[in-house]
């Protein structure tokens, strides 16, 4: 059992919610402690796929914690030494943007540049319609970023949405856990 102390940060990629909660819920099981994290957005967004009431509720149940959602609450979680790793799943477009640009200006964001200041691993499970389109020298910039560690993905609609990319969120245990030894898992492309 393990006894990481992880932030996991869901961002507005609303339709993927319903694979990225559970595997927050099969950390939790594994023994990790979490701490909840939602974007201003994800957290105040009512859509098809939810409330936002809902999905804070279901993550503050599942960390057993009050959820973080401002600037504030997430900016000491490296410093202060509250986390050991950092997942964000989903990892939107925007805000992989975001991160390679060093703008901080969500909760996500803030936490996360929390944690890479102090040498932290920080997971991403990118789902994002434009990965391979206007968002692909982002996806190149992060993969050379030092603690920054990456999901396996694939192309979820190759017709539809051929610029399109969405993490394996199953393979998001294994991602952590080599994370956490500074290892990129691989095949990062399924």
């Amino acid at each position: 059992m393990s006894s990481t102390r992880l932030a996991f940060a869901l961002c507005g990629s609303f339709c993927t919610f319903k694979e990225a909660i559970p595997q927050m819920e099969q950390l939790k099981k594994k023994g990790y402690d979490i701490t909840a994290i939602m974007s201003q957005n994800a957290s105040s967004t009512d859509t098809r796929f939810g409330t936002a009431k809902e999905f804070k509720e279901k993550l503050e149940q599942i960390s057993e914690k009050k959820l973080i959602n401002t600037i504030k609450e997430a900016e000491p979680l490296g410093p202060k030494n509250m986390c050991d790793a950092m997942v964000i799943a989903p990892c939107t477009g925007n805000t992989l943007a975001k991160l390679c640009n060093g703008i901080t200006d969500t909760s996500v964001t803030m936490a996360a540049k929390s944690m890479l200041r102090v040498g932290k691993p920080v997971v991403i499970a990118l789902a994002s319609n434009d990965a391979l389109g206007i968002s692909a020298q982002n996806l190149g910039k992060i993969l050379n970023y030092r603690n920054i560690y990456t999901v396996p993905m694939e192309q979820d609609d190759v017709i539809k949405k051929p610029n399109s990319l969405v993490a394996d969120f199953t393979k998001i245990y294994d991602t952590l856990e080599l994370a956490l030894k500074g290892v990129q898992i691989r095949p990062l492309f399924i």
